[in-house]
């Protein structure tokens, strides 16, 4: 399964109030695997910015100035993100306004035509109801690494939010001793695997060992009664 885990920052909070999108940014998930391709733009919003939203993600008028407009990237975005499942924090506040911004092309697409889209706070909020589920808490609880996270920033909130979210459906485990990761260019504690491991190999007893093993519960049975060892092995 290809997965895109995914996140924009904007102008403000309502799409219907003309907000546009500034940043997206996308880690790419194979199998439940990092695999270090990622996708991230800034985009001239054709408006000013809110000033209320400046101080959360710290992206000014003045940056936004020189980068493409929403139409000039659009093609590249959703080739990108086609028929791979979507995992976002708060997906429909995202959702919203990237139909939104399509529909301002005159565009046919609608995200949930060509995209599945799995909403990362729903999952927490039914695995930890009464508690924070906001990234930052997820974080907290699950041990990943956050402290680069100063501000929003739509690839940074989409690299945490992948090994949040490997971490918070069971999957991703392995950690990385230096809290540090080499691969992926991730902010967290969660060691990126780009190869499949080679499977474990299985040692079995010779039947030498296996008869000194039957020899050495007989023993015991002698001296104490039946053992624990015996009753595993289903014998009485």
């Amino acid at each position: 399964m290809r997965q895109i885990v995914l996140d924009t920052e904007t102008t403000g909070i309502d799409p219907n109030d003309g907000h546009r999108i500034i940043e997206i940014g996308c880690v790419e998930v194979m199998e439940r695997e990092l695999t270090g391709r990622n996708y991230h733009v800034y985009i001239n919003p054709e408006r000013e910015v809110d000033a209320e939203a400046i101080t959360v993600h710290g992206i000014t008028n003045e940056f936004l100035a020189d980068k493409p407009k929403f139409a000039e990237i659009a093609d590249e975005f959703f080739e990108f993100i086609n028929g791979a499942e979507l995992v976002i924090h708060n997906a429909a506040f995202d959702v919203g306004f990237m139909d939104s911004e399509f529909a301002r092309l005159k565009s046919k697409r609608r995200t949930a035509d060509h995209c599945g889209i799995v909403d990362s706070l729903a999952i927490a909020r039914a695995k930890h109801p009464g508690q924070k589920n906001s990234l930052d808490a997820l974080c907290k609880r699950y041990g990943v690494d956050n402290s680069n996270r100063e501000l929003h920033g739509a690839l940074l909130d989409a690299e945490i939010l992948a090994d949040v979210y490997l971490l918070l459906t069971g999957g991703q485990t392995a950690l990385s001793l230096d809290g540090n990761s080499s691969e992926g260019g991730g902010a967290s504690g969660i060691r990126r695997v780009s190869e499949q491991r080679e499977p474990l190999a299985v040692i079995r007893a010779t039947e030498e060992e296996a008869s000194e093993h039957d020899a050495f519960l007989s023993m015991m049975a002698e001296q104490a009664g039946d053992t624990v060892w015996a009753k595993l092995d289903g014998k009485e």
